[in-house]
């Protein structure tokens, strides 16, 4: 490998994209600190090319990806052919933001700059196979994993890139081999497991993709986020294959309480929640485990089919039961605005965020309350404070887009965080609806890209859950295309999309079906799918 410079070693421990190492955004105040000198560094001096590359790996870190690049672009210009190291990390990181976003031709060029800089390294050379296998180039991932393979001969990241291949190239037999021979290289870690799922779900073997999955659960906890979100994306297109995994897994082990929970939270991310809710309870009655947040994934499931009494309840046995209780507060007070109860619910919001400052669902929370109360420029301040911490947050920017729109009368800053939101939109994969491009184009005027945006969505991207057809329920509402919003409705609830509350209460921004409200036909839709509300 290059020398290193010792920051630019940190940089890429902290930001380069390692191979199967999750990064995540960081707005803490120790990453806002670090970002105001890396911008007086820059500001002083443009093209101090190893600021510019550091800012980079602070923005990758932030998801902010166009920036990042935009940095990238810089550092590249002004580094010197001669610092090598410089230019390696910056193509190497570029290539990382480039991957993230889809844009898989770019990133090759940038890792076969990478590579012609440095040969030998590990991480590009499996970065670039991952990539060729993103593009279908099979053949020359698969001559990239094997290089791998001959510098590293028990390398698991080589067999199982290979085993990838195979399985895309319907070589079914040979991948089944590959990734159990790639677990064997390390059955004690969980990790391997993970990997393996992977294959058996290109191979169409979801069964045995969740059995991987639960076994990884099952051996070491710190894997548990990381494989309950694969076991999310993957009830996604087999809800039923998940749920049977799990519940087999019940049936072997009736007193994890463990499994009991998986199957509750991956339902309750599917909307299904009154499933979610008899596991929860079977948890608790049973006595096979207990912490302040059960009683708060109850309260967040009576509040989703409108149990707002119960949802109450629960949110206060929760915040009874540990002193780390400010999210529960601000799920109380978000309860609280439900069942009318507004300055009571600004008294929680208010607690919330005496516990824990800056924290977005006690921000979104007092806005709620303030708004109710009809202190719109407070509701604005606090809604402003949350975007601070999340400021690609489309749903925040276009929640306050719509308060000084419609309660302060303050239409350029409306349009400028409508215009936000389509910047923050740009980050996110065009087909994923919650990005709300469509909505904030619709604020703009832009309405012909808006309705292809939906459009586009609704005829490429399956609804399994009925989330899909929810937002378009609430898109066409707004749209003022009722025949349409309605058709929807029914799709959404067909398909399971069983939250009562943003059906028939949600009434905050732009993103709900109040229009709906008032048709005789959306009402016979709720009493016709009355059983997925539990009612």
């Amino acid at each position: 490998m290059l020398p290193m410079k010792p920051f630019i070693a940190f940089l890429l421990l902290m930001a380069a994209p390692i191979p199967c190492v999750a990064q995540s955004s960081s707005n803490s105040a120790m990453s806002v600190a670090v970002m105001r000198v890396y911008d007086k560094m820059i500001e002083n001096d443009p093209t101090d090319y190893e600021t510019l590359l550091a800012r980079a790996g602070e923005l990758y870190n932030r998801d902010e990806y166009l920036k990042a690049i935009s940095d990238l672009d810089q550092a590249l210009r002004y580094a010197p052919e001669s610092a090598r190291e410089v230019r390696f990390s910056a193509h190497q990181l570029r290539a990382g933001a480039r991957e993230r976003m889809g844009r898989y031709s770019d990133a090759l060029d940038d890792l076969n700059a990478a590579l012609q800089l440095d040969p030998s390294a590990y991480t590009c050379l499996y970065q670039r196979a991952n990539v060729l296998y993103e593009l279908g180039r099979y053949a020359d991932a698969r001559a990239d994993y094997q290089r791998l393979q001959r510098q590293f001969p028990h390398s698991q990241e080589a067999v199982f890139g290979l085993a990838r291949c195979a399985a895309r190239e319907q070589n079914f037999g040979m991948a089944n081999d590959l990734a159990d021979r790639a677990v064997d290289y390390a059955p004690d870690k969980a990790e391997s497991y993970i990997r393996r799922a992977s294959v058996r779900t290109l191979l169409g073997n979801t069964e045995g993709a969740v059995d991987d999955y639960i076994i990884a659960l099952s051996m070491d906890s710190n894997v548990n986020a990381k494989a309950l979100n694969e076991l999310v994306v993957l009830a996604r297109t087999n809800y039923p294959a998940v749920m049977n995994g799990l519940s087999r897994a019940i049936r072997q082990a009736p007193r994890v309480g463990m499994f009991y929970y998986i199957r509750a939270a991956i339902a309750e991310s599917h909307y299904n929640y009154t499933a979610a809710i008899e596991d929860y309870d079977k948890i608790l009655n049973d006595g096979l485990y207990s912490y302040a947040g059960l009683n708060s994934s109850l309260a967040k499931c009576f509040y989703a089919i409108g149990q707002y009494d119960t949802a109450l309840a629960n949110a206060d046995y929760a915040i009874s039961a540990t002193e780390e209780n400010a999210p529960y507060y601000a799920l109380k007070a978000r309860i609280l605005c439900a069942l009318g109860e507004y300055r009571e619910a600004l008294v929680n919001a208010d607690q919330a965020l005496s516990k824990q400052p800056g924290l977005v669902e006690g921000l979104e929370a007092k806005a709620a309350a303030d708004l109710a109360l009809g202190h719109p420029h407070d509701a604005s301040v606090s809604l402003a404070e949350a975007i601070l911490d999340s400021p690609n947050d489309p749903r925040l920017l276009l929640l306050r887009a719509w308060v000084c729109s419609d309660s302060l009368d303050q239409a350029p800053l409306s349009k400028l965080l409508c215009q936000r939101a389509v910047e923050a939109a740009s980050d996110m994969s065009p087909d994923n609806v919650r990005s709300l491009l469509g909505f904030a184009l619709l604020q703009l005027e832009r309405v012909e890209e808006a309705d292809r945006w939906m459009e586009n969505i609704l005829n490429s991207q399956p609804d399994y859950d009925g989330m899909i057809h929810y937002y378009a329920s609430c898109y066409y509402a707004r749209r003022g295309m009722i025949d349409r919003a309605v058709d929807c409705a029914q799709l959404a609830m067909q398909n399971g999309y069983a939250d009562y509350h943003n059906w028939m209460d949600l009434d905050l921004g732009y993103v709900n079906v109040e229009p709906l409200r008032s048709d005789p036909r959306f009402h016979q839709l709720m009493v016709r799918y009355a059983s997925i509300f539990n009612r």
